[in-house]
C-alpha cells in the first residue's frame, strides 16, 4: 500500500510548511492517473499524521479527471476513471490529452492561535 509512504511525505511537507502549527484541513488534488487509491490514503493519513501536528486535521481529496480525445471520431471527453479509456460517443479509442498523474498539496488549513489574553 503506496499510499501510506504518500500520506507520511504529504505529513512531513506540510509539517515543514507550518513549522509545527496545528492543522485543522488539508486538500489534496490527485490524479486519475496517479494510481492512488482514495479509500487507502484516508486510512493511511489517520496512521501518518498521529503524533504530529496534523493530527485529527481532516483530509479531502479532490479527484482530478483525466480529458482524452477520441483517435476513431476525435470526440472529447472527461473521465473519472483509470484507463482503458473508450470513446463514449462511439466506443473507439480514447487517448488522454492531460498526465492525468497530479499529486499536489491544494490547500492547509491551520489552526487560529488565540490572541493574547484570550482564553485557549
Amino acid at each position: 500500500m503506496h499510499e501510506l509512504s504518500i500520506a507520511y511525505a504529504a505529513v512531513r511537507t506540510i509539517d515543514d510548511l507550518v513549522g509545527g502549527q496545528p492543522v485543522v484541513a488539508v486538500r489534496l488534488r490527485v490524479g486519475v492517473l496517479a494510481g492512488v487509491v482514495p479509500d487507502s490514503l484516508q486510512f493511511g493519513w489517520d496512521v501518518a499524521t498521529a503524533g504530529t501536528p496534523l493530527a485529527g486535521s481532516v483530509l479531502t481529496i479532490d479527484r482530478v479527471p483525466l480529458p482524452s480525445t477520441c483517435l476513431d471520431c476525435g470526440h472529447r471527453a472527461v473521465t473519472e476513471h483509470p484507463p482503458p479509456l473508450s470513446c463514449s460517443a462511439c466506443g473507439g479509442r480514447a487517448l488522454p490529452t492531460a498526465p492525468g498523474r497530479e499529486l499536489e498539496i491544494a490547500s492547509v488549513e491551520i489552526q487560529d492561535r488565540p490572541e493574547e489574553g484570550e482564553p485557549q
